[in-house]
């Protein structure tokens, strides 16, 4: 393939959320990765590097966002590369806020019959007290930050006074805050792959190490901190239906391309369905790579299909 024919893709990294490592960290990955015969590859930091990317729009042929939580996986970004003509890979601007809204998610979740644990939002200005909602929801409880990724400013409360200072903590990363039912049990990921008619990857079992309540920021980033089983070790009937549930809520919240949906599968044999990521991690240790190996995917075909997908638009 001759020089001039290949994709020029930008790389969209970095940005002004508190995932900026995680980004810069698989950006580096997918550079490496995408076949140099190809694609020609140009880096953008969203944080600074803005003018520069409206600048170059006309001689970009594609964008590859590698950006998680806010200003990047919300729908802001996608918006901008749609004023600007310039495709890019997996959901748009109403999937991808959707999305990254937990409360909205799993209203659209209940809509669509999938099961969910039930919750209670809290309003900085509202002034609900922790006991109130222990009443309604009883203990323990999970507080998260309604628009943050890679369960950043989440706790675990099994007290009231650990509920009270859990929700604190939360405020201090947005102005609206889920409390919801902690739900025990095994944590699923299933990975959906495509636009019109998706398909789901092998699941994948998360085990958080020793010393980690749940798959937070550092068991999710920090190497061994926690073992992924792929495909996950469960029946096929289970299998199945964490499938479906996968391919539902990608549907359900109106996204393209690709997704992951975290799920609980308690010791009755249900499952409870957390949140839906539209943009996965993308580094060495990130799921979605995994589950995509697992199905026959290996990272640089992974990465061409996203590219296919998002130019399909």
């Amino acid at each position: 393939m001759g020089e001039n024919k290949r994709v020029r893709v930008a790389l969209l990294a970095g940005g002004r959320s508190g995932e900026r490592e995680v980004s810069l960290s698989g950006a580096q990955g997918v550079a490496k990765a995408l076949d140099p015969e190809k694609f020609e590859v140009l880096k953008y930091d969203t944080a600074t590097d803005l003018e520069t990317l409206v600048a170059d729009a006309g001689r970009i042929d594609f964008a590859f966002i590698l950006l998680h939580g806010l200003f990047g996986e919300d729908g802001t970004v996608q918006g901008l590369l749609e004023l600007l003509g310039i495709p890019y890979q997996g959901s748009g601007v109403l999937g991808s806020a959707l999305a990254m809204d937990k409360n909205l998610a799993k209203e659209l979740y209940r809509l669509h019959g999938l099961p969910v644990a039930d919750w209670e939002m809290v309003d900085v200005h509202k002034g609900t007290t922790a006991s109130e909602i222990i009443k309604r929801l009883g203990l323990p409880l999970v507080v998260k930050p309604i628009c943050q990724g890679s369960s950043i400013g989440m706790a675990i409360a099994r007290t009231e006074a650990e509920l009270a200072a859990g929700i604190k903590m939360a405020f201090t990363h947005d102005s609206r805050v889920m409390v919801e039912q902690f739900i025990v049990g095994r944590e699923i990921t299933a990975g959906v792959l495509g636009n019109t008619d998706p398909v789901a990857l092998p699941l994948i079992e998360i085990i958080p190490g020793e010393g980690y309540a749940f798959f937070d920021y550092n068991a999710k980033y920090k190497p061994g901190a926690s073992r992924e089983i792929c495909p996950a070790p469960i029946a096929a009937d289970l299998t199945a239906r964490a499938q479906e549930y996968g391919v539902a809520a990608h549907r359900a919240l109106q996204l393209r391309g690709y997704s992951r949906t975290d799920m609980i599968l308690t010791a009755a044999g249900k499952f409870v369905l957390l949140e839906t990521n539209t943009i996965p991690g993308m580094t060495a240790t990130s799921l979605f790579p995994q589950a995509a190996a697992a199905y026959g995917l290996p990272f640089p075909a992974l990465l061409e299909r996203l590219i296919e997908l998002g130019m399909e638009k």
